[in-house]
């Protein structure tokens, strides 16, 4: 193709990644995707409308891994977590709007783990992208009454665990500093005041590192949970920084000089509802190259 054709590409190239991944929950492997994409487009004869031609390859090749992912993850080391990705730079597209922010998150990442490949599909492409269901269909090959059951059954699946909070980006910010200065600290009686009586914390270690194999449940047994951690003899090589992740504050640690981990909080009603922490060295090397 043209080298303009080139140019054309790469404009779509964030908008395409940030689909790739809110498919696939992989950074390396949405990347693996966009470049497959890129390979089938430079060989193509015209295409009229390239944006609606790249979603569809885009889609397809998503949907063909998803099947082997599941299997993957059923012999999973441990809780599943997706690959964090710093969002601030525009690295999966725009995220302009609520939905495009709460469909990139870890929490919404680890629900749309329930659905059926296509249900996921007609999820993102929905929810996320704002397609109308008469191109979902004609992306996915099937009929437009067909793309609606689809998404109703994918909105039943997701259920209220996927409802909407409405946390002002300010106060949610707060809670998350004050939570980590006060893990850091040892500060019990922060930790209390900030922690939901329900709260769960997961982490992935992918069997790679030392990881809860099961979530943490309940306020008490999280803060003894995370007391254990503060009291490790690497503990004193910590270091935390805030920074925007799947587009909502969340914490990086460094273990000295090395990256040790991502942690993103929910809160909900003011209160920390969910602690989900990345740890595994294979999903976290996507953003150590963006760190670089």
């Amino acid at each position: 193709m043209p080298g303009s054709d080139v140019e054309v590409f790469e404009e779509q190239r964030p908008r395409l990644m940030g689909l790739a991944y809110r498919m696939l929950g992989s950074a390396a492997e949405a990347e693996d995707v966009v470049q497959d994409a890129y390979l089938r487009w430079s060989r193509a004869d015209r295409v009229d409308v390239p944006a609606a031609w790249l979603t569809t390859v885009v889609t397809n090749l998503c949907l063909n891994l998803l099947s082997l992912a599941r299997v993957r993850r059923e012999g999973y080391a441990g809780p599943w977590l997706p690959e964090p990705v710093l969002t601030a730079d525009g690295a999966l597209g725009p995220l302009e709007t609520v939905e495009q922010r709460e469909s990139v998150s870890l929490g919404m990442l680890v629900l749309l783990e329930r659905l059926a490949p296509a249900e996921r599909a007609v999820f993102i492409l929905r929810e996320a992208f704002g397609h109308p269901h008469r191109e979902i269909a004609e992306i996915l090959g099937v009929s437009e009454a067909h793309s609606r059951q689809l998404h109703r059954r994918a909105r039943a699946h997701v259920g209220q665990d996927g409802r909407k909070r409405d946390v002002d980006t300010g106060r949610h910010r707060e809670i998350v500093e004050s939570f980590f200065g006060a893990a850091v600290n040892g500060d019990v009686a922060t930790l209390e005041r900030l922690l939901a009586e329900e709260v769960v914390a997961v982490s992935d270690g992918g069997g790679e590192v030392t990881a809860a194999r099961r979530p943490v449940l309940g306020r008490a047994t999280v803060l003894r949970y995370l007391g254990g951690l503060v009291r490790r003899p690497e503990a004193a090589e910590l270091t935390f920084r805030v920074t925007e992740v799947n587009g909502d504050t969340a914490g990086v640690f460094w273990i000295g000089d090395a990256l040790g981990g991502v942690v993103t909080v929910g809160v909900d009603d003011g209160r920390i509802t969910e602690i989900r922490t990345v740890l595994a060295p294979r999903k976290l090397a996507f953003f150590a190259s963006q760190l670089v």
